[in-house]
Parts: C-alpha cells; structure tokens; sequence
C-alpha cells in the first residue's frame, strides 16, 4: 500500500507542478494578453459610425434664421434593404443648436428621444437623406405646431418595428398634424401608414390627402404629394403625379427626384432620395 502512496504522491506532485510551470509562463507574458484585448472590436452597431453627414446648415451661421428638416436613412443591417428610419430637427430664429426627435424602439418605454443623436448624424453608419426643408420667419409658427404635434403622439410608450408604431409612425404623425411642412415619406417608410382600428381613414401622412389603411398591413392613400399609393403587408406601391416617379418598396422612389421646400425666397433643390433609397 505505501507503494501505492508513493506513485500516487508522485503524480500529485507532478501535475502541481506542470500547473505552476504554466502559471509562470503566462505571468512572464503579460503583453500577449494585453495584446488580445487591445483588437479592435468586431464591426457591429456599437462600433457604427454615428459623425456629421454635413447636411444641416451651421446653426451659428445661420442663428438669425428658423430652420426645419427632416431626415431619412436606410435602418441598420440588412433591414436597411427594407425600410428606413426618419427624424426632424429644427430651430427657432436666434438659436445656435438645433433640436432633433425621432423614434427609437430600444428606449422603450420612452421612445420618442430629444436629441437622441447628432442632428444629421449618420444612423450607424448610413447617410442620411434630407426629404423635406424649410427657412425662414414662417418657420416659427410651424416649429410651434411641430412641437405640439411630437407632444400628442399617442404611442409615445409604445414600439412594435413592423407594422407599426415605430419610428416612421411617428414621423407621419407629424406630416399629418403640420400639413404645411409638406412631408412625403417615401414608399419604403415601413409603418408610416400605421392607423389603429378605430381610426382606419383619415388624413394620409403629407396632411394634404386622404388614407384608408387597417393597421398598415392594407391600404390606400391619395393626395397630390404622395399620388396614389397602395399598401400591402406593409410594402408600398403607387405613382407620383406632382413629379412624376413610381413608388416602391425597397427603392422608395424610381422617376423625377422629390423637392426638397425652401422658404424665405430660396429655390428648392431635388434630394438624393428621389432616385435611390
């Protein structure tokens, strides 16, 4: 039995070696370590770049002058194949920065955020499109009507990416409260027609047409900006008749590009948009 003990000692003693043996390896190496935890981070929405797309006017150069836009931008991932997210910013005439609010779905339960991100700000890594822009002093009365319609968004607590409410959901709200702000949403808008069912027809989401739509999923709109457009499992298909163009899903816009509105005597320029979503 003792012989027995001793072997069995001997391989005890053995392994603790080895075990320290390794031990000791790894302390005089600590650089290999460091080394692996200094890697860059795999690409991901975390790491996703979120700077200026240098679309918003200098809000110091232009201090004296009221400023709304609304922005658009293909959402992360593959789903930005799909659909985009939208958002505004605005300021009143001697402000220096501006406000911005959009919808997003993972603060809930608050999902409509003020100044959530940079005003024109990449959306994780997509360039952002302006869909619609006004200057000048009757801009202080719309951003007053704009403010009272983000206010009354009845989902303010609620999320729900496809059909809806989400963040096209509440952008159209807005459309729809503050007609004179002439927001066209493109075909892509994934939940811009989001009406519950108590309210199934009603104002289409420009503000300016009508709209017929059974929680997003079936519907049709007509009006002079967004012409005629149906829905169908979400996916939207129609003709533009103010300039000419097809809506569709994916795409957004295939035609005549959209115009961007400028007050205050500036002319308006086409989006990019208009032509690739």
């Amino acid at each position: 039995m003792s012989g027995v003990r001793q072997r069995r000692n001997l391989v005890t003693g053995s392994l603790l070696a080895l075990l320290l043996s390794l031990v000791a390896c790894a302390g005089a190496q600590p650089n290999s370590g460091a080394a692996a935890i200094s890697q860059p981070p795999k690409p991901g929405w975390q790491t996703a770049p979120k700077h200026s797309a240098g679309l918003a006017p200098d809000p110091l150069l232009h201090r004296q002058q009221a400023i709304v836009q609304v922005y658009a931008a293909p959402t992360y991932g593959w789903r930005g194949r799909l659909a985009v997210h939208p958002w505004i910013i605005y300021k009143h005439a001697g402000q220096q920065q501006y406000t911005r609010y959009d919808v997003v779905g993972w603060r809930a339960p608050q999902v409509v955020q003020r100044d959530y991100a940079l005003p024109d700000g990449l959306w994780y890594g997509a360039q952002p499109q302006v869909l619609v822009e006004h200057r000048g002093p009757q801009v202080e009365s719309m951003i007053d009507r704009i403010e009272q319609a983000i206010a009354s968004y009845p989902y303010a607590d609620r999320y729900r990416s496809y059909p809806g409410p989400n963040s096209n959901t509440f952008i159209a709200h807005v459309g729809r409260e503050v007609p004179e702000l002439r927001l066209d949403l493109p075909a892509n808008a994934i939940g811009k027609d989001y009406r519950p069912l108590n309210e199934i027809v009603g104002r289409s989401p420009t503000g300016s047409g009508v709209q017929a739509s059974l929680l997003g999923l079936l519907g049709l709109s007509l009006g002079w900006e967004e012409g005629i457009e149906f829905n169908l499992l979400g996916l939207n298909f129609g003709l533009d008749l103010n300039r000419p163009a097809l809506r569709l899903p994916f795409w957004g816009r295939l035609g005549l590009a959209e115009q961007v509105v400028h007050g205050h005597g500036q002319e308006s320029f086409p989006t990019q948009q208009g032509t690739d979503d």
